[in-house]
């Protein structure tokens, strides 16, 4: 007796439960497995999946509806996404578009009739200072043209059997020195030992060493409440779920310096008393994932990880890898646990904080991928070394991901407190209209403030530069911008969920030449009222290029002739 299609998918789910645990943590998985196999989750499998996790039908669909990576319907066996972040805009994205569309037959959003090819829009794929970039399926494609993405699409119609993808072979650029390249792995994990987890916390302290990713949470201080809760089980956790556009860095590093990131993971367990650490890295990201199971492997061999690490009894603790499922919001580092957990990537409502209350409810160390890596190099070269540099408030050394209107795009380590213009004399963007730093959710910078510092105290912490020529439409900027927060909310509160889409409505209404000072007047306000009343960064930044262009750029944009007149 044949096995009707239903059936076959209860065996596969069946044999994934059998090398997952059958804990709500396991949904995200075990769909991404399920996905990889029989193409996209249909309504049988939620139903089923649920009914093994004895949870609702209707919180697996509204989890498998909340991710971007989770398929609901079947889609093509090559899926084509065009990353439309502003820097591949300015650097012919739409060319590319038009290209795809027109070799494929299709619009965006649809697929091919003999099921082959699904094209779609993606926000950001990590590959902003090599625009235009896609990916097909895991694959990533970037310094795109229009005669390549042709034989991208001929490749992939005869199984890529004569052009593989080049992500593998593209030359990563970095400044001419960076410190993570000059560290011996394996340095500060050998020292640590030899300290007390409160001496280790004490230099990292005294360093001042700052979160890289988000809030700038002191480092040493989130590892010594850890350290101090209260639990038998405490977690480690790398975010590495680098999804603010314009952003690279973290991708950098870990196809580079994976080790010191692992090794950073391992110290912060040694001082917190943790067991466990998982690296929640972005699907965007997944290329990666051959090579960082490669790191772990031989981490575990040379006794780096796993029990009695590096001889020490009792001193047991090992890495896995959680990929997410697509949702920028998961950045945010409650939501990213609620991820973990098997949940829409909701934030939390705090206190409490994750040192204290995290994954599972127990005591979690979250740090984002640099901010890790510097750890290893304090620990190495001293607290006084790194404090050295850069500014009272703002101290050691920062990587930056540059990309725009620039003739020297990549990454540069670079210390606090440089200016703008400064930076913009480092990587050829002189001349230069705007500024954008700390990517979508930062501060776009007006060229006669070019001499503001990039720094804590002014300018934040975001390492994301988008340079912005004289010819580059801030407009066309400022609707990007909210066309990406509005994909990306996770809809839980009222001002970002529908605020931006307001926000989105009047500057197409400026782009028109429709929209009278007053009414601008109005969208200012209700920006202040969004960033007021949002529950997390995303709705609390969001509004931010609205009120720089009212800011920095009023008569340009209040100047535009109405459009058909």
């Amino acid at each position: 007796m044949l096995m009707t299609g239903q059936d076959q998918e209860q065996v596969i789910i069946n044999e994934l439960f059998k090398s997952h645990s059958r804990q709500r943590s396991a949904l995200i998985p075990i769909l991404q497995a399920l996905q990889v196999g029989h193409g996209y989750i249909s309504e049988f499998a939620m139903q089923y999946i649920a009914d093994c996790l004895n949870i609702h039908a209707a919180e697996v669909y509204g989890l498998a509806t909340f991710y971007h990576f989770v398929n609901t319907r079947p889609k093509g066996k090559f899926i084509i996404r065009l990353s439309r972040d502003m820097s591949s805009m300015m650097k012919g994205a739409k060319v590319v578009a038009r290209q795809l569309e027109n070799d494929l037959g299709i619009r965006f959003g649809e697929t091919t009739p003999d099921g082959m090819f699904t094209l779609e829009w993606t926000s950001c794929i990590g590959m902003n200072y090599q625009a235009p970039a896609m990916m097909v399926n895991n694959e990533v494609f970037s310094n795109l043209t229009a005669p390549r993405v042709h034989r991208i699409i001929e490749d992939c119609r005869q199984e890529f059997s004569s052009h593989r993808p080049t992500v593998g072979n593209v030359s990563e650029t970095y400044s001419n020195t960076t410190t993570y390249s000059s560290y011996k792995v394996n340095a500060a994990l050998t020292k640590a030992v030899t300290m007390t987890p409160a001496a280790v916390i004490a230099e990292l302290t005294a360093s001042g060493l700052r979160g890289r990713g988000g809030a700038g949470f002191p480092t040493g201080m989130k590892w010594g409440l850890a350290a101090a809760a209260k639990g038998d089980r405490k977690y480690i956790v790398c975010n590495a779920d680098e999804g603010e556009p314009g952003t690279f860095k973290d991708r950098i590093i870990l196809g580079k310096h994976a080790d010191m990131v692992f090794e950073a993971m391992t110290v912060a367990a040694y001082v917190v008393g943790s067991r466990e650490g998982i690296v929640y890295l972005r699907y965007e990201y997944s290329h990666l994932r051959p090579h960082l199971d490669s790191v772990l492997t031989a981490r575990r061999q040379a006794n780096l990880l796993g029990d009695g690490i590096l001889g020490r009894p009792g001193f047991d603790f090992d890495i896995r890898i959680h990929m997410g499922a697509g949702a920028y919001v998961c950045g945010e580092e409650t939501a990213l646990i609620e991820s973990l957990e098997g949940r829409r990537g909701e934030p939390r409502n705090r206190p409490p904080y994750p040192a204290e209350r995290g994954f599972n409810n127990c005591p979690t160390v979250v740090n984002n991928v640099e901010t890790l890596a510097s750890a290893c190099c304090i620990l190495d070269r001293g607290a006084k070394w790194f404090a050295s540099m850069g500014t009272d408030r703002s101290k050691g050394f920062k990587l930056f991901s540059v990309s725009g209107d620039c003739s020297h795009p990549g990454v540069y380590e670079l210390p606090w407190g440089i200016t703008v213009d400064q930076l913009l004399d480092t990587v050829g963007g002189k001349g230069a209209k705007a500024v954008q730093v700390g990517g979508y959710t930062g501060q776009l910078v007006p060229a006669r403030q070019f001499d503001r510092k990039i720094a804590y105290e002014d300018l934040g912490i975001g390492g994301s530069i988008i340079i912005y020529g004289q010819d580059r439409d801030m407009l066309q900027v400022a609707e990007n911008y909210l066309e990406f927060f509005i994909e990306e909310s996770c809809g839980q509160c009222t001002p970002c969920r529908d605020g931006n889409v307001k926000l989105l409505e009047g500057v197409r209404l400026l782009q028109s030449g429709k929209c009278s000072n007053r009414y601008l007047n109005d969208l200012v306000s209700l920006s202040e009222t969004i960033q007021l009343t949002s529950k997390c960064g995303l709705g609390q930044a969001s509004p931010n290029v609205v009120v720089a262009l009212n800011t920095h750029f009023k008569e340009e944009i209040l100047a535009r002739p109405v459009l058909g007149n």
